[in-house]
């Protein structure tokens, strides 16, 4: 059986795939610490049965080689929003669905009204509305619906709030950068909130701080000079003897 040399288009497709079904790995490439001959020998069984031959681990390591800057660098646009962004926590939040009807929708803004100030974040889609808020009016806010409109109920969870700059309303792909962060560290989001400028991402309270973490690091790295502005910086600081 003739052994690929190259990497075809099939194979660089199945390499791609191989890699965006594993979390784990997509954080070690991300974060810079796989080795690629490992990481083509771990996806090498799975990208044969995709493309049905075989194929030499030199051509896995190149494809790989190729797939690895894609998860370390955010897109310039989307750097840029990144490096912008700031971070705040909420703690002891809770989470309540009900079904959207008039009644609901009404004893919404009455909550609504009644805490302005508050943290109460409420989204409404076709047929139902969720409402985030400070874990200590569960009582009022569970009152404020029937048990029949009733469809979800979470507390112990915490809030993670993003202000972004303006240009995240036209940059695509920010918040999938943040969800990703998260997913490569197996951080499950219970929810997700966007307004304006605001991204609030809701997990459990013991995922908080590992969310957190990840998301500052994240941050971190997109407000670290580039390579060649660090040989700018290089340059500029020289001495001429």
């Amino acid at each position: 059986m003739n052994v690929s040399k190259t990497v075809s288009p099939s194979v660089a497709a199945s390499v791609r795939e191989a890699i965006d079904n594993d979390l784990s790995l997509q954080d070690a490439l991300q974060r810079g610490y796989a080795n690629a001959t490992g990481v083509a020998r771990v996806i090498k069984p799975l990208v044969e049965r995709s493309v049905g031959r075989k194929v030499s681990l030199q051509t896995l390591i190149t494809s790989v080689k190729r797939e690895r800057t894609k998860y370390r660098e955010l897109r310039p646009g989307v750097n840029g929003v990144v490096a912008g962004s700031k971070l705040a926590v909420r703690t002891d939040i809770a989470k309540v669905a009900v079904t959207s009807s008039p009644q609901t929708v009404q004893a919404v803004g009455r909550l609504l009204s009644r805490h302005r100030g508050q943290f109460l974040q409420a989204s409404q889609g076709l047929s139902s509305i969720t409402l985030i808020f400070n874990q200590e009016l569960l009582e009022e806010v569970r009152r404020a619906f029937s048990a029949e409109a009733l469809l979800e109920l979470e507390e112990g969870l915490a809030a993670i709030i993003l202000n972004s700059p303006g240009l995240i309303v036209e940059t695509p792909g920010c918040i999938a950068a943040f969800c990703s962060q998260l997913s490569r560290r197996h951080l499950n989001i219970e929810d997700i909130v966007s307004c304006h400028t605001e991204t609030i991402i809701v997990v459990r309270m013991e995922a908080v701080g590992p969310a957190f973490a990840a998301l500052t690091e994240m941050i971190s790295r997109a407000r670290a000079p580039s390579p060649l502005e660090r040989a700018g910086e290089d340059e500029q600081g020289e001495v001429v003897a």
